[in-house]
């Protein structure tokens, strides 16, 4: 992107009806390192990529407890989640002082767009530079969404923002219809493999990665190191299996395919030539 007369100012339109600030941070997303999330009927897993920017640094924190029903993993402007993450964790105390309940998944997502979408309607703010993949359950069951910079949100079966997320979006789409009867252990097996692909050909590790999982049963919990190692690990020998399986199949398939054709040839050949 470049600068241009109409973006200076996030209440400044274009000629072509465009809000240039708000691309801006919705450019910012895509630059953050990804987040993934899926859902079940009763599950909801969140990953994401925590690398450290060196070696002598610890990562920054990028999945977020909001309640024990809510969970958010963020993309984009740490400081500006972590923010937006302490506003939704306000909002779910007071509903449930109020009204002795745990506010739905739903309503607190509205409530969180509507904050994003006054940073774009005011001169002197701007918007939130961090997208939101908001995973939680309640009475209607697990849901999954998406919190975009302009004050927009949508409701997602899987999704992955971030960079390089296009590569875990194909993944996704591949397997989403069998998300909704997807078992927890299943679930947390897909989003490993969709943030390995984010990676391009970089190993997977524990360390490079957060896993979080939030159940109808199940209080929101980020899984610790060792088990979400024991977990790739133990896909990762199941990945080799079934490429060793299918290797031999495929090689069973084409001498199987071979003796038919050589017994079709001696069918159809003359006497003299048999």
């Amino acid at each position: 992107m470049f600068r241009n007369q109409y973006d200076t100012d996030v209440t400044t339109w274009s000629p072509a009806g465009r809000l240039f600030q708000v691309e801006y941070a919705m450019e910012a997303v895509k630059q953050g390192s990804a987040a993934i999330g899926l859902r079940s009927k009763t599950h909801v897993v969140l990953a994401c990529v925590n690398k450290a920017n060196s070696e002598l640094s610890s990562h920054q924190k990028k999945i977020f407890k909001v309640d024990d029903h809510i969970g958010v993993a963020i993309a984009g402007l740490t400081a500006d989640g972590r923010v937006l993450s302490r506003y939704m964790r306000t909002e779910c105390i007071n509903y449930s002082f109020n009204y002795e309940s745990p506010l739905p998944v739903g309503r607190l997502v509205v409530q969180l767009a509507d904050k994003a979408q006054v940073c774009t309607q005011r001169s002197w703010k701007r918007p939130y530079g961090v997208g939101l993949l908001v995973g939680g359950t309640d009475e209607s069951g697990a849901h999954l969404y998406y919190n975009c910079p302009s004050g927009n949100y949508f409701e997602y079966q899987a999704f992955a923002i971030g960079s390089r997320s296009q590569a875990a979006k194909t993944y996704l789409e591949r397997r989403f219809e069998n998300f909704t009867n997807s078992s927890r252990d299943d679930l947390i097996k897909d989003a490993l493999i969709a943030v390995r692909e984010t990676l391009q050909g970089e190993t997977l590790k524990s360390s490079i990665c957060t896993v979080a999982v939030v159940g109808v049963d199940e209080a929101f919990h980020i899984l610790d190191q060792e088990t979400v190692q024991q977990l790739i690990n133990a896909f990762e020998i199941v990945g080799e299996t079934e490429a060793a399986v299918s290797e031999e199949g495929t090689a069973a398939e084409e001498g199987a395919a071979a003796e038919e054709g050589a017994a079709a040839a001696g069918q159809d050949a003359a006497p003299m030539d048999m």
